[in-house]
């Protein structure tokens, strides 16, 4: 990937009591949170990972994986399958379904893995277009309760991309500086650069979410926030940010079983807060608060894509999907040499 030199930006937002929850489970009513996440603009690395079976009925279609591997998936695509339309109703959707995919959790991973050089060619593709002048962008943005699988998305999804071209901010409780300013003020600084893709470790939905939760702010200063985020996000989009927005849809009993995982391995003692055990008895709270945003904020402009994250495997291939979907629709070309390529053939030979 061609050289660019990129500032290393931090940032932070996750309201007071951590991080926003979301969730499936039409049964199940405890309240979860987000996940700690540092509050870094960092850059990535390398990896890969997995999938299921569906439980959407559509008709399927054969679609070829970037090494020729055939997989099966239903008609329509990654992104028609998992938009938030109007009406869509978060505790409808069964957690542990995989839509847009009807083979095993084996292939799933096979696929992902091999989605990865694709992927990793159209980030460079659109890297390479800012060098020649280029504008555009891309932001991810990846919200969840705690254990929804977001640091797995990371090192699995973004971790395949050149680190180069990626720039990823966790967003945490906000400084007293970042208080002092209006709430979108820390996610401007945040946001890609031409050529970038951007990821949102949390973002600035917390600020619809947590502190909708625990009433941080009054319900009227809230309340204003969904307008000014869609027209924040219209705005981003008509510079030429391209915004994937990804909601994990976690149900109460997986969050369980991933945090009692956490208290049984050594391994996974760091990742454990107790305060994730307080979070949960806000679940039904945070389900209405994630319902609000799918309902208010998921728009033409930037809509909102719901993955059922119970299977990890499969939140992983989806937003691989979803990314590379948006990224093929840019229509990406390499930039044209703007020198003479003989000439520059016969100096080189010269030299």
């Amino acid at each position: 990937m061609a050289k660019k030199s990129k500032k290393t930006k931090t940032a932070q937002d996750k309201p007071e009591v951590k991080a926003a929850k979301q969730s499936k489970d039409a049964k199940s009513s405890k309240a979860p949170k987000d996940a700690k996440t540092k509050d870094s603009k960092t850059k990535v690395s390398k990896s890969d990972a997995g999938k299921s079976k569906p439980s959407s009925a559509a008709e399927a279609s054969t679609v070829k994986g970037a090494k020729g591997a055939t997989k099966r998936s239903v008609s329509g695509g990654w992104s028609e399958a998992l938009l938030a339309k109007p009406g869509t109703d978060l505790a409808s959707i069964d957690t542990r379904s995989t839509p847009n995919w009807e083979d095993s959790k084996s292939e799933g991973k096979d696929e992902l893995a091999a989605l990865a050089d694709h992927v990793s060619d159209l980030q460079e593709r659109l890297y390479a277009e800012a060098t020649a002048g280029g504008q555009r962008s891309v932001l991810l943005v990846i919200q969840g309760m705690d254990t929804a699988g977001k640091g797995g998305i990371m090192r699995h999804v973004i971790g395949a991309m050149d680190p180069q071209g990626v720039a990823m901010t966790a967003f945490k409780a906000p400084t007293a500086e970042e208080k002092s300013h209006p709430f979108l003020w820390r996610i401007r600084k945040a946001l890609p650069e031409p050529g970038e893709i951007g990821v949102f470790d949390r973002s600035h939905y917390e600020d619809v979410l947590i502190v909708r939760v625990h009433d941080l702010v009054p319900r009227a200063q809230w309340a204003r926030r969904y307008n000014q985020i869609n027209t924040f996000e219209r705005g981003l989009v008509e510079k030429g940010t391209t915004v994937i927005k990804v909601m994990l849809h976690l149900s109460a009993d997986e969050q369980r079983e991933r945090l009692a995982e956490r208290l049984d391995r050594e391994d996974k003692y760091w990742k454990f807060n107790p305060q994730d055990v307080d979070e949960r008895q806000h679940w039904d709270e945070y389900r209405e608060a994630y319902q609000a945003v799918i309902d208010r904020c998921s728009t033409d402009d930037a809509p909102w894509f719901v993955v059922p994250a119970d299977r990890k495997w499969y939140a992983r291939l989806a937003v691989m999907n979803l990314v590379k979907e948006h990224l093929e629709k840019l229509d990406l070309t390499w930039p044209e040499a703007d020198f003479d390529i003989e000439e520059q053939k016969q100096r080189l030979a010269d030299s």
